[in-house]
């Protein structure tokens, strides 16, 4: 075998281990973790129902669980404390949330935010499915909640708890109707807090404490996010799932894993300068703590001690505010609990000054192409009513943009397709002197005007492309369930149709084959237009070369089936276009 052949096999098969990897150990894990997802948020669901009305049932003798409680401190700049594993039997009375985006409720016991269900989200595509419940009661299976308090530098001095029976003035929250509740520690410290919603998912809190003390006391104002369990995950490198923040401007992200291996469960950071903001974020929802920006906070990621997997994000002042006596100090707080739309993290971002809150979206390594792109598409969706839609109509625009490149690259194959027989020539007339044919053929292509190279410029031009499309179809949540049209009916998943049940005319479903065995009907039309574009292109003088090159469609046809149907119709409508255009110079490189 020919070395310049043995190369060529032996990279078209590496190639084909790591593709074929990609789909054993990144696709694969991906499509069970994400079955995995639902079926957890079904068992939750039902754990909730059950609870519910066990707690009903005995709701004649109520309880309040008094070990469930916060005791927190200031512990080298973080927020930590002694929680019992006990979940509290939360009967309190609940405020309910009626805004547009979001349902729910807040307990007066504790005025935790932990019952949010975000109005305009499904768990799947079934109309009858039910809604996403981001946020679950400290009383439910998986309790992940949201709590701002205070801290006390007199240990004597009682704080708000987790089981703390707060006073309210009204029963219900919605935009521009705050809520006051009211405590009094009966030791000389009153504590009032307004709760207050947007349109959307942001939650402030406003908190101030009155003292009639009589001496100084210094108070610790904090905020937490706290999750049991370890959810569901990707796992794969290309979209981060679980601890994030930004401090000194700087995204800082934290697996779940990372928390568990740390020092005592346990990663402070303490920024140079005021302002950021610490969160969990799962692939579509965020729940993040948004303190005032123009005080300096200390910031943490825990994994907390005792049974169970528990995790904690906080931040706390741990400079303090001196509380005079008979005067109040007061504090300020917000939690965004949502969706992660990005107009509206960029909206936070400039009117609230929250630094990079668009960084929640994991664009990752091309955000400078990633998120223009997604705006391309985003608009061009506003004008056509499809994503499908918008998605041909940015591949347009692509194609438009690398035009003048596209056709000096077209050019070069079309004089290289008329090069072909006098290639062969050379190659009969030099047999096994590389050195003399390699110059032969550097004469001839410096003689002809060709460049050699430049057929591949159009693949090497759609690999950023590539990645940053797929990124917005993969991570942004304005992707998830979009339609197309016929059996397209969510562009971030893959084609569900599959050849070997006729493309669903037969009675029986294919799930057990490996993912990428399951061709669907746009994989397949993509596999067509990439094997009828290698036919306009020269075709490689070695014919071991050619057969390879002849496996290469079917080969992709299979590696794109796992991927969303968005980018194999944007793949099969750029290889189209691809078409059209060498055509045309092709045609015009023969007559000149």
């Amino acid at each position: 075998m020919k070395p310049d052949n043995r190369n060529l096999i032996l990279a078209i098969a590496l190639s084909m281990v790591v593709l074929f990897g990609w789909q054993m150990f990144v696709i694969k894990p991906q499509l069970e973790q994400e079955a995995a997802q639902q079926e957890l948020l079904a068992a939750q669901a039902q754990a909730e129902a059950a609870l519910q009305a066990s707690q009903q049932a005995d709701s004649d003798t109520p309880s309040v669980a008094q070990s469930s409680g916060s005791n927190v401190a200031v512990n080298n700049g973080a927020v930590s404390g002694g929680i019992s594993d006990a979940k509290p039997q939360d009967t309190a009375p609940r405020i309910l949330i009626d805004a547009p985006l979001i349902t729910g409720s807040i307990s007066v016991m504790g005025a935790r935010i932990d019952d949010v269900v975000l109005t305009d989200y499904k768990e799947t595509q079934d109309p009858e499915s039910k809604n996403i419940t981001f946020l679950h009661k400290a009383s439910s299976s998986q309790p992940f909640f949201v709590e701002f308090g205070w801290s006390s530098s007199d240990a004597n001095q009682p704080m708000p708890r987790a089981d703390t029976l707060w006073q309210t003035n009204k029963d219900v929250l919605s935009p521009g109707a705050p809520v006051t509740l009211r405590w009094d520690n009966g030791q000389g410290l009153t504590f009032i807090r307004q709760i207050s919603i947007n349109d959307d998912y942001l939650i402030s809190y406003d908190d101030s404490v009155q003292s009639t003390l009589d001496a100084a006391i210094t108070l610790f104002p904090y905020g937490l996010v706290r999750r049991h369990g370890t959810p569901p995950t990707s796992g794969i490198y290309i979209l981060h799932e679980g601890p994030l923040g930004v401090f000194d401007e700087t995204l800082q992200e934290e697996d779940y894993s990372d928390l568990r291996d740390a020092e005592q469960g346990k990663i402070a950071v303490t920024p140079s300068k005021a302002g950021g903001w610490i969160g969990l974020t799962d692939k579509y929802w965020l729940a993040a703590l948004l303190p005032d920006q123009n005080t300096r906070y200390d910031f943490s990621f825990q994994s907390l001690a005792g049974s169970g997997e528990r995790y904690q994000v906080d931040y706390i002042d741990s400079k303090g505010l001196v509380l005079a006596p008979n005067t109040s100090v007061s504090a300020k707080g917000r939690v965004f609990a949502g969706a992660k739309i990005v107009k509206l993290l960029d909206q936070y971002r400039e009117d609230l000054g929250i630094p990079n809150f668009d960084l929640a979206i994991d664009f990752g390594w091309f955000y400078f192409l990633t998120k223009p792109f997604f705006y391309a598409i985003n608009w061009l969706n506003e004008l056509l009513g499809n994503f499908g839609l918008a998605t041909i109509a940015f591949t347009v625009v692509v194609k438009v943009v690398f035009f003048p490149l596209a056709n000096k690259s077209y050019q070069s194959m079309g004089k290289m397709r008329l090069l072909a027989p006098k290639i062969q020539q050379l190659r009969e007339r030099f047999g096994e002197d590389k050195m003399a044919l390699n110059k032969e053929m550097m004469a001839l292509y410096k003689a002809e005007k060709v460049n050699p190279a430049a057929g591949c410029l159009p693949v090497l031009l759609q690999i950023p492309v590539f990645f940053a499309l797929y990124k917005v179809l993969f991570v942004t949540i304005e992707m998830r369930h979009a339609p197309f049209f016929g059996w397209i009916t969510d562009l971030s998943a893959p084609d569900p149709t599959s050849i070997f049940n006729v493309f669903g005319l037969l009675p029986f479903s294919v799930d057990f084959l490996p993912p990428f065995l399951q061709l669907g009907a746009w994989p397949i039309m993509m596999g067509v237009s990439m094997f009828l574009q290698m036919r306009l292109n020269p075709a490689p003088p070695d014919p071991i070369q050619a057969k390879v090159f002849q496996l290469m469609p079917i080969f992709f046809t299979f590696l794109l089936a796992t991927f969303p149907a968005g980018l194999v119709i944007y793949w099969t409508w750029n290889n189209l276009l691809s078409m059209g255009q060498q055509w045309y110079i092709m045609r015009r490189v023969a007559k000149s």
